[in-house]
């Protein structure tokens, strides 16, 4: 933690479970957190980013940054943010990337993460992907972080050397929830499904994937749902 001491860390925090708990982990790392949020037209969007600030205040983090990203409607392709497409409820199918993909998300996040960094000469930037136990996306994995890290930095100053870390990459749900409630992480505050803004729908992939972390450990997530699969 010493060796972090005034180093600055951008934090991808969307308001949800993953990001929450990495940001958290950022935080006890020693960094200064510089926390990002996009409005990329997802469904949820109201509620996400409510639970943003919400989560930004828990951390008493004053430099951050709500950056809208509309165009990601108008390239559609995605139940998230084409709603003539149908959010699925029937649960994951392994192998298969599900329709919630929304394409190249992540690496359009993090090229946007990494101006930012460079502007505020942030060292780190922490982002909530994880490949062991999710949806399937393909810019959730190690091996695509690890190269457009090196794309980033081949594309920065001389000066910027950032690191992208990723400390739930290789977490279950069940870890990540045991690592949350460890961390005393505000999950009442937090916001994963993807249908819905008042209570969260309990069936998408989403809902599905955080419901079995919490029933894994035997634990009740705080968040209310309008049903349990």
């Amino acid at each position: 933690m010493a060796n972090n001491f005034n180093k600055k860390a951008v934090v991808i925090l969307s308001g949800g479970m993953d990001s929450t708990l990495s940001s958290y982990i950022a935080k006890n790392s020693g960094y200064e957190l510089i926390a990002v949020h996009f409005n990329y037209g997802q469904r949820t969007q109201t509620k996400e980013l409510k639970a943003f600030r919400d989560i930004c205040e828990k951390l008493n983090v004053l430099n951050k940054y709500e950056i809208d990203i509309p165009f990601f409607t108008q390239i559609g392709a995605s139940a998230l943010t084409d709603k003539s497409i149908e959010v699925p409820i029937n649960g994951i199918e392994k192998g298969i990337i599900p329709i919630t993909y929304v394409p190249f998300r992540n690496g359009i996040f993090l090229s946007i993460a990494s101006a930012i960094a460079e502007k505020e000469s942030a060292s780190a930037m922490y982002i909530g992907v994880v490949q062991e136990d999710s949806s399937g996306y393909p810019d959730c994995t190690n091996s695509f972080i690890n190269s457009i890290q090196k794309a980033i930095n081949e594309g920065t100053k001389d000066s910027t050397n950032i690191e992208i870390i990723t400390p739930l990459v290789n977490l279950s749900k069940a870890q990540i929830v045991q690592e949350a409630i460890k961390l005393n992480v505000p999950l009442e505050l937090t916001w994963s499904c993807y249908k819905e803004e008042d209570e969260a729908c309990g069936v998408c992939d989403s809902c599905r994937l955080r419901l079995n972390g919490f029933n894994e450990v035997n634990s009740k997530d705080p968040i209310k749902y309008k049903e349990i699969f």
